[in-house]
């Protein structure tokens, strides 16, 4: 029976490792006894387990978190012998080097570091790299075979080993495909984008949704006088083709000369008048 503190230490464990499972490694208390929790660990990547399922169980004393659990190992792994409690810093061989800030994820953690060193104690085995990967190949079929791994994982019982909610994507740095979601919706629906002064005052918004992306092809005019009256008609509305706008360029200046002409030839014309008018008087 878990005491009090063990209950609620257990249960609060246990919403950690759903928000947080720990890479390669996840746990589930058992339905009717909350001290005792089924595991799965995966063999990482590059490691002699790769591939691998290896199913196992915590047994917690009813004293936790003052006292460490108990640690087996059922699937044959070539590193640990199955069924046999494990001897390591965080199992209950040592209660005098536990630490009650340790938690299910942290025991985990440290099982599986231990997994994939070489010291041998107490519950563990040598072998070959090569008969640990045997082993890694016939893990999941094993474990399909084992009537308690049915009960604590039937959502694992598949045709092939299923994912841990954390493989170890976000250690190794692969992003996060939940994050793109947004983003990929956007692509998808674009919103319209801002419409600046210059492009609203030629041409409404609806036109300017519906305007194909213009085309890297572009064809040759055949016809000089069609070609010159498209040129004229796409072109953007500029000073010098609003017939409504003051012009500007060369024709502004050829108006300015003649303004300044016209000027100075008039006040020639009256100088001319006024001397004449004063030598006749």
């Amino acid at each position: 029976m878990a005491s009090k503190a063990a209950q609620k230490r257990l249960t609060k464990e246990y919403v950690s490792m759903q928000r947080e499972p720990p890479p390669f490694v996840w746990a589930v208390p058992d339905e009717k006894n909350i001290l005792t929790w089924n595991y799965l660990i995966r063999g990482p990547p590059d490691s002699p387990f790769a591939g691998g399922e290896y199913h196992g169980v915590l047994l917690f004393p009813s004293e936790y978190p003052f006292k460490p659990p108990g640690i087996k190992m059922f699937t044959p792994s070539g590193r640990f012998q199955p069924d046999k409690k494990i001897c390591f810093s965080m199992s209950d061989f040592h209660p005098g080097s536990w630490n009650p800030a340790w938690s299910v994820q942290t025991i985990l953690t440290g099982l599986l570091s231990f997994m994939l060193s070489d010291e041998m104690t107490t519950g563990s085995m040598t072998s070959s790299d090569s008969h640990k990967r045997s082993f890694a190949a016939r893990s999941h079929s094993w474990n399909l075979s084992q009537p308690r791994f049915k009960e604590a994982f039937l959502d694992y019982c598949t045709p092939t080993p299923k994912d841990l909610p954390n493989m170890g994507e976000r250690e190794r740095g692969k992003a996060d495909t939940s994050s793109l979601k947004p983003v990929i919706a956007n692509a998808i629906s674009p919103s319209p984008s801002p419409i600046s002064p210059s492009t609203s005052a030629t041409q409404p918004p609806n036109v300017l949704a519906q305007r194909p992306a213009a085309s890297s092809h572009v064809p040759v005019a055949t016809d000089p006088t069609r070609a010159a009256a498209d040129a004229s008609t796409n072109a953007p509305l500029t000073p010098s083709n609003n017939a409504n706008t003051k012009p500007t360029g060369w024709p502004a200046s050829w108006r300015q000369v003649i303004w300044e002409k016209w000027r100075w030839g008039v006040l020639i014309a009256l100088a001319v008048i006024v001397s004449r008018m004063s030598s006749s008087s």
